[in-house]
């Protein structure tokens, strides 16, 4: 027989939950986050190997959706905080001199600024001035800051800025995006700090070899180095694969794949 406890819960369980109403969710208020268009809600979590968001956006080369551009080859997306910044202004100059190293590569250059595309025109020729080149990458126009968020190119600082004259700047952020538009390598740095092109270009070869050649690539590795022999692969298959094999470790093996 059923307690009086037991009998009494079943009794009111069904008064009780159907007074109970669910809470309303916080709205996402524009006075609190008005530079930024997408909800936080929105925000897709970007994790290696996960599809690169696609998007249509305004760009100094026309408007383009991101996934029909970048086709069926490789691409870098790099944003910037601003126009008219100078460490933004360097950085977009020593792009535009490596583009051919990263042509030979199958790899497309695309930059991001959140100013329209008046302001990116001008800037432009400040940045071929400046660094004697000239810059024949699109560089897209996100005066909004909607590709900058969907990205997650905003600093803590900015998400919650509340100050009526405050400009949700983007930070320093770098996707290098495979033929599939997976995302295969992040690398996010503050606004303060300039990045290094030979390092984009060093994380692409990396990427391309060990996709065509089945390796990993130790620290500091450049091609024509030495590459690692994966653990999955034994030593037997390694050296009928690859030829030599230098067993340092049974988990740790090196051979040469040329550059």
């Amino acid at each position: 027989m059923a307690s009086p406890l037991l009998r009494t819960s079943r009794r009111t369980l069904p008064t009780l939950t159907s007074t109970l109403r669910p809470l309303p969710r916080p709205t996402f208020s524009p006075l609190l986050h008005r530079s930024l268009a997408t909800k936080p809600d929105d925000q897709p979590r970007l994790r290696l190997g996960s599809i690169a968001p696609n998007f249509q956006a305004e760009t100094t080369q026309g408007k383009i959706d991101f996934h029909t551009w970048i086709g069926s080859q490789w691409a870098i997306l790099f944003s910037h905080p601003a126009d008219f910044t100078p460490v933004c202004t360097t950085e977009l100059g020593a792009f535009a001199k490596m583009k051919g190293e990263f042509d030979k590569r199958g790899v497309k250059l695309i930059g991001l600024s959140a100013n329209d595309l008046s302001s990116h025109g001008r800037w432009i020729e400040d940045i071929n001035e400046t660094s004697n080149t000239e810059l024949k990458f699109p560089i897209i126009a996100d005066a909004d800051r909607k590709i900058a968020y969907t990205y997650d190119m905003v600093d803590a600082q900015d998400v919650t800025n509340r100050d009526d004259k405050g400009i949700a700047f983007t930070i320093r952020s770098v996707f290098v995006i495979d033929p599939q538009k997976k995302i295969r390598l992040t690398m996010m740095y503050p606004a303060s700090t300039g990045r290094n092109t030979a390092e984009v270009l060093r994380v692409v070869d990396s990427l391309q070899t060990g996709d065509g050649k089945g390796v990993t690539t130790p620290i500091d590795w450049i091609p024509g180095d030495d590459v690692i022999v994966p653990p999955s692969v034994s030593t037997e298959d390694a050296r009928k694969k690859f030829g030599d094999v230098r067993e340092v470790k049974p988990y740790l093996r090196y051979t040469n794949v040329g550059r």
